[in-house]
C-alpha cells in the first residue's frame, strides 16, 4: 500500500498534475489510492457502476468494446498521465467500454465519492476536466470523420501517422539500409484491424501496398514509418 507521501511524489511527478495547486495536490494524495495490474487484468467492462476516476501512472491501458459480431473493437490505448473513466462519474451511468491493462500497470484511482467532493471544495478543477472532456470529444469526431470520407488505406495511413506520435509506442531509429532515422511503432496488425474494425487480412494488404510504395517497412510486432509525407497524402479528404 503507497503512503500518502508517495502519493504525492508521484503527482508532483506527473506533467498533469504538477500543474495544479500545492493544496489540491495535497488534497489528491490523501484521497486517493494506487492500484496495480498485471498484463491482460480487467479493470472495468461496459454497465459496469463507476468506481471512481483513473490515472495512468505507469504502463498501459486497452479501451475496447465488443460489437454484435462478438470482435473486439479497440478504441484507443491509454498512457501516463491520461485520465479516463470520468464519463460515468458526471452522467451516473454505467460504464460505456471495457479496460484492460495492456502491461503491467500502475494507476491512481480517485474514488467517486472523493471526486464529488473534490470538485464541490474546488470548482476550478471543472475546467481541467471540461478541457480533458473536449480534447476526447474532438478526437472521436476526428475519427468519425475519417471513417465516413476516408478508404480502408487512408484510414490506416491516420492511424499510423498517429500512433508514430504515441511515445509509449514510438521511438526513433536508425536505418540500417540508409543513414535517414525512422520511426518504429510497436503495433500488431491483429491491433490495427481492431481499431479500424476491419479484417486482419484486409490490414495486411494494405500494408504489403503501403511497403512497395516505400511509406513504411514491415518487422515481426513493429512497423517503421520511412515517408510520413507520403503517409500524409493518403490522408487528403
Amino acid at each position: 500500500m503507497a503512503t500518502k507521501d508517495q502519493i504525492k511524489q508521484l503527482l508532483s511527478n506527473n506533467d498533469w498534475f504538477r500543474e495544479l495547486p500545492p493544496d489540491v495536490i495535497e488534497k489528491l494524495a490523501t484521497l486517493c489510492r494506487i492500484k496495480t495490474l498485471s498484463s491482460g487484468e480487467l479493470l472495468f467492462e461496459k454497465g459496469d457502476q463507476p468506481k471512481g476516476l483513473y490515472c495512468v501512472l505507469t504502463g498501459k491501458m486497452r479501451v475496447s468494446s465488443i460489437t454484435t459480431e462478438g470482435k473486439e473493437a479497440l478504441l484507443t490505448w491509454l498512457e501516463p498521465g491520461q485520465w479516463f473513466g470520468e464519463i460515468s462519474l458526471f452522467d451516473g451511468l454505467p460504464r460505456t467500454h471495457d479496460s484492460h491493462a495492456e502491461t503491467e500497470t500502475t494507476l491512481l484511482l480517485l474514488p467517486s465519492q472523493g471526486f464529488s467532493g473534490l470538485l464541490s471544495n474546488h470548482p476550478e478543477l471543472y475546467q481541467h476536466f471540461v478541457t480533458l472532456l473536449c480534447q476526447k470529444l474532438r478526437q472521436t469526431f476526428s475519427l468519425l470523420e475519417d471513417s465516413a470520407s476516408l478508404s480502408n488505406k487512408g484510414q490506416l495511413a491516420r492511424r499510423l501517422i498517429l500512433l508514430s506520435h504515441n511515445p509509449m509506442l514510438a521511438n526513433s531509429r536508425s536505418s540500417q539500409d540508409d543513414d535517414a532515422t525512422h520511426t518504429r511503432i510497436s503495433v500488431s496488425q491483429e491491433s490495427l484491424a481492431s481499431m479500424l474494425n476491419i479484417t486482419r487480412q484486409t490490414v495486411n494488404k494494405l500494408l504489403q501496398e503501403l511497403q512497395q510504395l516505400g511509406m513504411i517497412k514491415l518487422h515481426y510486432g513493429c512497423i517503421d514509418i520511412i515517408d510520413t509525407d507520403a503517409l500524409e497524402t493518403l490522408t487528403v479528404k
